[in-house]
């Protein structure tokens, strides 16, 4: 079963359906979560006399009433006016008045039950992928898990006028989708906003224009870069400065070796027996943690990395733990230029669907694009072509697969992983960020 909301047709069937054939939250079993106190496993019943628990799946803006707040409630009573735990965050949320939402009407109600879905307004602190409980029963019922953006690109108000304007409807959307962010360059004293894909920002750009009427001008789109290492390389590094009165003295000696993919940082101190004392130890973490965020090559994060501190020395006066970090910076920018730097390039999963006559077409398109094919699968009259390819050569796709298939292909593509990029490739991406 199928309907289309926008021409309204075959919904009515769809949602009867619902009713008909899917279980009810009491014909289901009961819902796992975590004690927020002992993080032991435990269940809430899909009743009104269990405690209550509730998540927060969306977050959108009303015109009239701010944001709204939509909520499944899986076990308990809720009623307007009422406290709220956020077990997630630890904040205590104030109900103030709650919905029940009709299409494009809404009733307002004072109290909701198990099975509920609910918008309320007035949570201050409350995100989508929360957890709302009661404070004496805290529970955390799922943790969302929400990937890091993988392109980015420079916005800016068509107009002085709309510069507030725009700030306010970005934190608005940011504040609706997790997968969104929004920074400052600052260096540059741009707005950079980041998501999930070229769609991604588009929609959110149109969104800025329809909903909250602020017209802004784009940049390029710029790939979210990582950086890592390919080999194990030790180094010694002394910090040393005098200039009158007490002067700086820190040396440490550290291994810095690749992680397991996907490991990210990983940190530890090895040393024993006082060479460096434990006060000064967190200085050094701090100053190798302020390279990370900017790599040796073009000053993108560094991911996979392991550093171990094995030894080092200190000045009874001389040394601080100012002395330790920048030691610690300075050491581990010298680890990473010997250990081999690499750049990591976000690849997505794409997938296009095409009728038969343009496969050839499409399959070396994607080739050029330094795309890796999966498989292809019959799909009815049409064909999917499933590849690997990476999202810098991703841009202006969908304007080349309309052309070479007359309109008739479609595609979809999300992130799927970081992977090396080619030495050549790399050396250009390099020269133009140098």
């Amino acid at each position: 079963l199928c309907g289309s909301a926008f021409k309204n047709k075959g919904v009515q069937p769809l949602l009867d359906a619902v009713i008909d054939f899917l279980p009810s939250p009491i014909d289901i079993p009961a819902v796992t979560g975590i004690d927020a106190n002992t993080e032991e496993p435990i269940t809430r019943e899909a009743s009104d006399d269990a405690p209550l628990s509730m998540l927060a799946f969306k977050i959108a803006n009303d015109p009239h009433m701010g944001s709204l707040t939509f909520c499944r409630i899986y076990s308990g009573t809720l009623e307007a006016g009422g406290m709220l735990e956020n077990s997630v965050k630890g904040k205590r949320e104030r109900v103030g008045r709650m919905f029940q939402m009709h299409s494009n009407s809404r009733e307002q109600i004072t109290e909701a039950y198990a099975g509920d879905i609910v918008a309320i307004v007035g949570l201050k602190d409350t995100t989508t992928g929360d957890t709302l409980c009661a404070s004496n029963s805290k529970v955390i019922l799922e943790r969302m898990e929400f990937p890091d953006p993988v392109i980015s690109i420079a916005v800016e108000p068509k107009t002085k006028a709309d510069q507030e304007k725009m700030g306010i409807a970005l934190n608005r959307l940011a504040a609706e989708d997790p997968s969104f962010r929004v920074a400052t360059d600052e260096e540059s004293g741009q707005t950079i906003i980041s998501g999930m894909g070229e769609l991604h920002l588009d929609i959110l750009i149109d969104r800025m224009k329809r909903e909250f009427g602020v017209e802004a001008n784009i940049g390029q789109p710029q790939v979210a870069y990582r950086e890592t290492i390919t080999k194990s390389t030790k180094v010694d590094y002394t910090h040393k400065k005098q200039s009158g009165g007490s002067g700086q003295f820190a040396r440490v000696k550290m291994t810095v070796e690749p992680n397991v993919t996907g490991e990210g940082f990983d940190f530890s101190n090895t040393i024993v027996g006082g060479n460096i004392p434990k006060e000064y130890i967190p200085g050094v973490q701090k100053g190798v943690n302020s390279v990370m965020d900017a790599g040796v090559l073009i000053g993108f994060p560094v991911v996979d990395v392991k550093v171990i501190l094995t030894d080092g020395a200190y000045h009874d006066v001389d040394s601080s733990v100012l002395a330790f970090e920048i030691a610690g910076r300075a050491a581990f920018r010298e680890a990473l230029r010997e250990a081999g730097p690499k750049l990591l390039e976000p690849i997505m999963k794409v997938e296009v669907v095409t009728p038969e006559d343009y496969m050839g077409d499409v399959i070396g398109d994607l080739n050029s694009r330094r795309g890796q094919i999966q498989g292809t699968e019959a799909r009815g009259v049409a064909t999917m072509i499933e590849a690997f390819v990476p999202l810098a050569n991703m841009f202006g796709y969908v304007n080349n697969l309309r052309s070479m298939s007359q309109g008739r292909a479609q595609y979809s593509m999300q992130f799927d992983h970081y992977e090396q990029v080619p030495n050549a490739t790399a050396e250009e991406i390099m020269a133009k960020y140098r």
